[in-house]
């Protein structure tokens, strides 16, 4: 399986023990331009080896070898397909625990060609973003692995908005080595501003150990970790 995904592409799986209904929805979909793969069971489903891109999940509820809510718990983390549930004889009760399981959509049979085509361009697009959302995350995280151990520590400090000045203190390095860190720092995370490199810190999570706030006209540093009493 390829370790890149190309966000321009996609594939919609169908998972459905009918035949018809599996050549029904084959039929819809190629016709848009859509790329499909179906399978007669969940186990086939799982066995495949699935393309590396954007796509969804087309479940049938009532699979008769399978729980399919447990096969959906299996199956629910982020990098896998957003699914679409269809049903022959659903009810409310099923269909709240669908969408509550993280499901775009849940279809009765017979549902209509337009409400299959917008469910699964929902979970395509949906799929697509958080895609884009990892491929971001994954360069962020390449540039962060380039900063030296200084830098990983000066980092925290600097997004924190603290003054050169405290920040070196803090740190008990002279402000000029801070001011050098910062500099590469910004250099090695292709930050375009400060604003830039602050955003990049809450992608990934660092951790921000002091903040700036106000007391009165003066601006103060306080340490913003839970204080031991």
């Amino acid at each position: 399986m390829s370790t890149e995904r190309a966000p321009g592409q996609s594939v919609v799986f169908i998972v459905d023990d009918d035949s018809c209904i599996r050549e029904a929805l084959h039929g819809i979909l190629t016709s848009l331009g859509l790329r499909t793969a179906a399978f007669g069971s969940a186990a086939e489903y799982v066995a495949c080896a699935r393309p590396n891109v954007p796509g969804c999940l087309i479940l049938d509820v009532h699979l008769p070898e399978t729980r399919c809510a447990e096969f959906h718990r299996k199956i629910a983390d982020p990098q896998h397909p957003p699914v679409v549930f269809v049903a022959g004889h659903g009810d409310i009760p099923s269909s709240l625990r669908a969408i509550m399981a993280g499901a775009v959509e849940f279809l009765l049979k017979p549902f209509s060609e337009s409400e299959l085509i917008e469910a699964v361009r929902l979970a395509i697009a949906r799929d697509r973003k958080s895609w884009m959302d990892r491929a971001e995350r994954a360069e962020l995280k390449q540039r962060l692995a380039c900063l030296t151990p200084r830098e990983n520590a000066v980092l925290p400090f600097v997004v924190s908005g603290m003054l050169n000045k405290q920040a070196a203190a803090a740190l008990g390095i002279s402000e000029v080595t801070l001011q050098i860190h910062r500099g590469r720092i910004m250099r090695k995370m292709q930050a375009a501003s400060f604003a830039d490199l602050v955003r990049i810190a809450e992608r990934l999570q660092i951790p921000i150990t002091h903040c700036r706030r106000t007391a009165g006209p003066r601006a103060v540093w306080l340490n913003c970790m839970p204080q031991a009493e």
